[in-house]
């Protein structure tokens, strides 16, 4: 349990971190540190160097961006949970409020859990859902991801090599909008074995630019297109809830392993999405 030889580097700016890491192609980020440094551990990853982002002050803090939010890659999820500004990003909130533990919420960072793209992990449904824009530079300089499409599969997602996720940006709310996260967690690891997180747009209690996506299940963060076509443009009730959910695994590729079969999964993934959606329903008044 102890990691091969590496270099360490604590650079203070942005544009220093990002050249340490074109310097190097085995160089890694580290941000919190939970994800990378256990796979260092079993030697399942050996970077030549980490460059610690933790001194890197503008990757930190939330800040106003165009009617929505901007929040710093290291911002941890403590600091987002507990962030007034936010509250109205309902399964943002439901999802860094129940990460991990309290050690695990104050150091882990948003940035790293994106990057990161653990097929378990919390974040990658909820910003999938609430249609984030992810900020990156890297040494062919900077651009903006959509998030759909961002996660690719296992661990993998369409970062460059030597890009660094800058930042996180929140879309404005619109007059309507609801969501929530819930999840099945491993008891031990506190991982999702199946996660939802659901964001719709209600006006008369019809729902539009609805987005159900699924963690924990498949390889990576994936939407469930057919819950969220049965459920557009249609009054959101605990009825239309159930029969848009009713086969929400279907025709999913799941994973199985010592924790839950792909099957167990499967009729999980159905239970979850009825509760995320109702839980949204419910924060609606509905």
């Amino acid at each position: 349990m102890i990691p091969s030889q590496f270099e360490y580097a604590a650079p203070a700016t942005l544009n220093e971190a990002v050249a340490l890491l074109a310097k190097d192609p085995d160089a890694k980020a580290l941000a919190g540190g939970h994800s990378l440094l256990p796979v260092m551990k079993l030697r399942l990853a050996s970077p030549s160097m980490l460059v610690d982002l933790r001194n890197v002050a503008e990757l930190r803090g939330v800040s106003a961006n165009g009617g929505g939010w901007r929040i710093g890659a290291m911002t941890t999820h403590a600091q987002i949970a507990g962030n007034a500004n936010l509250k109205g990003y309902q399964a943002l909130i439901d999802a860094t409020s129940i990460i991990g533990d309290a050690q695990v919420r104050n150091r882990g960072t948003i940035g790293g859990s994106l990057a990161h793209a653990d097929p378990a992990a919390d974040l990658p449904a909820v910003v999938v859902a609430l249609n984030a824009t992810l900020n990156v530079v890297g040494p062919k300089g900077a651009r903006a991801i959509a998030i759909d499409g961002f996660f690719e599969g296992m661990m993998a997602t369409t970062l460059g090599e030597g890009e660094v996720i800058t930042s996180v940006d929140l879309p404005a709310l619109a007059a309507g909008a609801v969501s929530a996260y819930a999840k099945f967690a491993n008891p031990a690891s506190g991982y999702a074995m199946v996660g939802v997180a659901a964001q719709a747009t209600l006006s008369g209690g019809v729902a539009r630019n609805v987005r159900v996506v699924l963690t924990g299940a498949s390889d990576h963060a994936t939407r469930l297109t057919q819950v969220e076509s049965a459920l557009e443009g249609q009054a959101l009730t605990a009825a239309s809830i159930a029969a848009a959910c009713a086969q929400a695994g279907a025709g999913l590729d799941l994973m199985g392993d010592i924790h839950a079969s792909a099957e167990y999964r499967r009729a999980m993934v159905d239970v979850y999405a009825r509760r995320a959606l109702a839980k949204a329903l419910e924060r609606a008044g509905g």
